[in-house]
């Protein structure tokens, strides 16, 4: 049951094509905020500065008590607290300085990557918007939402704690080289022979790692996509007792997602302890040489005790930058899934001079339509019609035969391979997408209400409507009833997924809300077949009034909906095998009489 609305799972997982592609676009995307990061990076810098001076100032200090210590011992002299104070003073205030500076950094760093998050989450959104359905049949909704959710975030958190870590320690990095370098130059050589071998650590480690990372967000993905599929389908689970096989799914997704995040997060966490053993290995070194020359008078105790705090610092900023580089390659995976997704291909773009219509008249052609959702498998082929305006026309044939993908044509979800659709004598692509589909009036075997109230939902259908207009399109539907029965009525709000009101009342409200949109052409994908026999024929009543005068597409499934149609299209494999009115296909004995004497225990011949 990890597939119940068709929607396919993502494809094997593989290692980032262009790692540094995916920050370079990255910093691309963050260019808007150019002067505020270097300035960001430039308080960063002084910050970073002000820590290294700390333990050169307290081996100055140092340095003055042990003077001062060997001047009383040998009673030439004794210990100068004020130059001491006055040292520690100093201290003090470069602290109270780096502190404003990195509270100043994080404040603004802070605001920054919202932003920049508020940007990525309204891009990826608008982006949603610009997609071809296409994508969406091939993609699932959970992946989508992963994009937006955990791969935003781990963007953001990357630009609102790593960058200025990093740049911070790598300042650091320069800073304690050089006051090492003039303590003294040979424990420098001494401490930065580890730096190579750090390095060759961290360079096996992430490239081990980086696939593991990759692999981690897109299991993530996944994994929600099937959370998501089951909570909105939870009834289908139960009514075919799925749940084994959902929690099996489930069990599937969340190993593969553990095995992912357990081996990046493992390697990843193999930098510390490594970079931590060569530290130390590093910091004995220093201890044993700085006591032969402090023996041999050739550096101070507070010069031995700078430098030590300068070593041990040495590894800090070392290991800061190896957990820098593990939180980058896990956003470097993140932006690569979200700049790929910004990068997907967009709806072919509107015409260059769009025909602009108020209302249309809804003479309706087409002109050997060809359509496939693949190269492959074309699933209209040829399709000739010409429907003229105000007419009711019924489109039949067996499930598959194309009927709904027509449908989708002619509002433009999809746009012909070849062949032409117009409306009142114009080519449907001449329109912009939303002119067309403002003219269009759509009531659906599935149908969707939000979370929101029975008013806001029907009011979707006309923005603008007033309270009586509402109220009066739900009449004209046979839906105040039933609303107005409620303990809320029109205020009633209706909870995710349309769980307090029945299959039915739902249909009756999509109908309402398409009969306030008071559309020129209406399309009906057998919009009663979840309402009972009485309310059908009210509904039905309902129907004829709002589709006089107006183009009228009935998908039909239940052929007692639409004896009294204009025109009767029957579709087989995509091309149109016979039309004409109800009676005459009947009389003429061919494929509608089939379907429609399958759904009667007694041929209606003459009906």
């Amino acid at each position: 049951m990890s597939n119940l609305r068709g929607r396919g799972r993502p494809g094997p997982v593989e290692k980032p094509k262009d790692f540094r592609k995916a920050i370079k676009n990255l910093i691309s995307y963050l260019a808007e905020y150019k002067a505020a990061i270097v300035g960001i990076s430039v308080i960063s810098i002084m910050a970073s500065i002000l820590a290294v001076i700390g333990p050169w100032l307290l081996g100055a200090a140092t340095d003055e008590l042990f003077n001062g210590v060997m001047r009383q011992l040998a009673g030439t002299g004794g210990v100068d607290f004020g130059r001491i104070g006055t040292i520690l003073f100093q201290l003090a205030i470069i602290l109270g300085i780096g502190f404003v500076l990195n509270y100043i950094q994080g404040f603004v760093m802070a605001g920054i990557s919202v932003k920049i998050i508020c940007r990525l989450r309204s891009s990826i959104s608008e982006k949603i918007h610009r997609l071809p359905l296409q994508y969406f049949d091939k993609t699932t909704h959970g992946d989508v939402l992963s994009r937006i959710t955990n791969d935003v975030d781990t963007i953001g958190n990357t630009l609102n704690q790593s960058m200025t870590q990093l740049i911070m320690a790598a300042t650091s990095v320069v800073g304690i080289v050089i006051m090492m370098l003039i303590i003294s130059p040979i424990l420098t050589a001494v401490s930065i022979l580890v730096l190579p071998l750090s390095g060759i650590c961290i360079g096996l480690i992430m490239k081990k790692s980086q696939k593991h990372f990759t692999a981690q967000q897109a299991c993530l993905g996944s994994l929600n996509g099937h959370i998501e599929e089951m909570l909105s389908s939870h009834t289908v689970v139960k009514a075919f007792n799925g749940e084994k096989n959902a929690l099996k799914a489930f069990d599937k997704h969340n190993q593969e997602l553990y095995e992912a995040g357990w081996k990046a997060n493992f390697l990843s966490g193999l930098m510390w302890p490594i970079i931590e053993f060569i530290s130390n290995l590093n910091y004995v070194a220093i201890c044993i040489i700085g006591g032969i020359f402090a023996v041999n008078g050739t550096m101070t105790v507070g010069g031995i005790q700078a430098f030590i705090q300068y070593s041990r610092r040495f590894g800090e900023p070392l290991s800061q930058l190896t957990t820098v580089a593990s939180v980058l390659q896990q956003t470097a995976a993140a932006a690569e899934r979200v700049f790929a997704f910004l990068n997907e291909s967009e709806e072919i773009p509107e015409h260059s001079s769009p025909v602009m219509v108020d209302k249309v008249m809804g003479h309706v052609v087409f002109d050997k339509v060809a359509f496939g959702y693949n190269a492959e498998t074309p699933v209209i082929h040829q399709f000739t019609a010409t429907v003229e305006a105000g007419q009711k026309i019924a489109i039949v044939g067996h499930t598959g035969a194309g009927k709904s993908t027509l449908v989708k044509l002619l509002t433009r979800f999809y746009d012909v391979d070849s062949g032409e659709i117009s409306i009142d004598g114009t080519n449907i692509c001449h329109y912009t997408r939303d002119g067309l589909r403002s003219q269009f009036g759509m009531v659906l075997q599935d149908t969707w209400l939000f979370n929101g109230t029975i008013a806001d939902n029907i009011r979707y259908g006309k923005l603008s409507a007033s309270d009586s207009d509402v109220k009066k399109a739900a009449k004209a539907a046979q839906a105040d009833h039933f609303i107005s029965a409620l303990p809320e009525g029109y205020q009633m709000t209706i909870n995710e997924e349309a769980g307090n009101i029945s299959a039915g009342q739902k249909q009756l409200l999509a109908i309402a809300r398409t009969m306030l949109a008071d559309p020129q052409i209406l399309i009906l994908d057998e919009a009663t077949s979840n309402v009972d026999t009485r309310t059908e024929v009210l509904i039905q009543k309902a129907m004829d009034n709002l589709m006089k005068g107006r183009t009228c597409f009935v998908i039909a499934h239940r052929l007692s909906t639409i004896r009294s149609a204009d025109l009767i299209l029957v579709m087989e494999n995509g091309d149109i095998v016979e039309q004409g009115t109800h009676k005459a296909l009947l009389e003429y004995n061919g494929v509608y009489a089939g379907l429609y004497n399958s759904q009667f225990a007694t041929p209606l011949v003459n009906s």
